[in-house]
C-alpha cells in the first residue's frame, strides 16, 4: 500500500501545481515558490512529517519537501545553537542536494552541446 499512497500523494501535489499553472495562470517561478512555501508552512505546523511517514517518496520527492527540509533543519539547529542555528540549519540540511545539482549541471554542460 505504501506505493499506492506515494503515488496518490505525490500525484496530488503535482495536480496542485498543474492547477496553479492552468487555472491561476501562475508562472513556473511563482508555482515553484508557492509549493516550497507550502511545504515550509506544513512543516512549521508539524504536518509534513506525518505526511512523509504516510506517503514516503510521494511526499519527499516533490518540491514541497525542499521547504520542509529548510524549516526542519532550521528548527533542529535552533534548538541546539540558538538563533545562529536557524541560518546554519537551513544550509546544513539542503547543502548536499544543492551541491549535487550544481556539480551535475556543470558536468552536463561540459559533456553535452546545447542545440539551437
Amino acid at each position: 500500500m505504501i506505493f499506492f499512497w506515494a503515488f496518490v500523494i505525490g500525484g496530488l501535489i503535482c495536480v496542485i501545481g498543474q492547477i496553479m499553472f492552468d487555472v491561476f495562470k501562475l508562472s513556473p517561478a511563482h508555482t515553484l515558490t508557492t509549493l516550497v512555501v507550502l511545504g515550509a508552512i506544513l512543516d512549521g505546523f508539524g504536518l509534513y512529517e506525518p505526511l512523509i511517514d504516510f506517503a514516503g517518496a510521494g511526499a519527499t520527492v516533490p518540491i514541497t519537501s525542499f521547504g520542509n527540509n529548510l524549516v526542519h533543519g532550521a528548527l533542529e539547529e535552533a534548538k541546539q545553537h540558538g538563533i545562529i542555528g536557524v541560518v546554519t540549519g537551513m544550509f546544513e540540511v539542503t547543502s548536499s542536494g544543492i551541491s549535487a545539482a550544481i556539480i551535475f549541471g556543470v558536468i552536463g554542460a561540459l559533456l553535452f552541446k546545447p542545440k539551437g
